[in-house]
Order: structure tokens, then sequence, then C-alpha cells
């Protein structure tokens, strides 16, 4: 947050800002995915770009591996895999039809 507010080529950036819908593919009900960020920048060659901005560890943008034993943990982490390509998913859709883009940060692409 700190780095959206110092740089000068972000125009306007909000946490939270915003829902997309989804249908969820664990009980086919309509629900809202609130995206971390919304960011605007101004690019190097002056054209303004839109970004929709989700943060997740690197493990959770990967289907769960397949244990010998199908656990608790294992199940939780499948259901919670589908849903967030759901949101993924739409949030996709949501922000090509805005002229947006949408992105997934990890600690790798954050350099943490």
């Amino acid at each position: 947050m700190v780095y959206c507010d110092m740089n000068d080529r972000i125009i306007e950036w909000g946490s939270e800002e915003f829902f997309i819908p989804y249908r969820s593919p664990i009980d086919g009900k309509i629900h809202r995915y609130f995206p971390d960020f919304y960011v605007k920048v101004k690019t190097k060659e002056n054209k303004v770009k839109k970004w929709v901005v989700e943060v997740k560890p690197k493990v959770q943008t990967k289907p769960p591996k397949t244990p010998k034993r199908k656990t608790k943990k294992y199940i939780n982490e499948v259901r919670t895999y589908a849903i967030n390509e759901a949101k993924w998913m739409n949030a996709t859709e949501w922000c090509k039809d805005r002229n947006m883009e949408f992105i997934i940060l990890t600690e790798v692409e954050l350099m943490i």
C-alpha cells in the first residue's frame, strides 16, 4: 500500500473496493468475490492501464497434489482451489468487459 502511495505512476488504487459475482462450483449459488486491489497506472507510453489484483501464496494458485489418503485437509484444499478458480475465471471475464486486466501476484512476483 505504501508502494502505491509513493509511486508517481499510480493514478489511483483501492483495496477491496468492489465485488465481482461468481457461481460457486461447490453449492451452485452466486457469491461475491472481493479482489485484493484495484490499481490504475500511467504507463511509460503515457497510456492508462487498469488492473484488478489478487495476492495469494504460490501454493494456492495450483491444484493440490493428490495424497495417498484423501484427508479432510486435502478435501478442503480441493474445495478452496475450485472456488478460487471460479472467482479468477469470472474476474478475468469481468475485467475484460471493462477494459481492465486481472492478475494474480504471489511471493515470486513480489520477490518475498
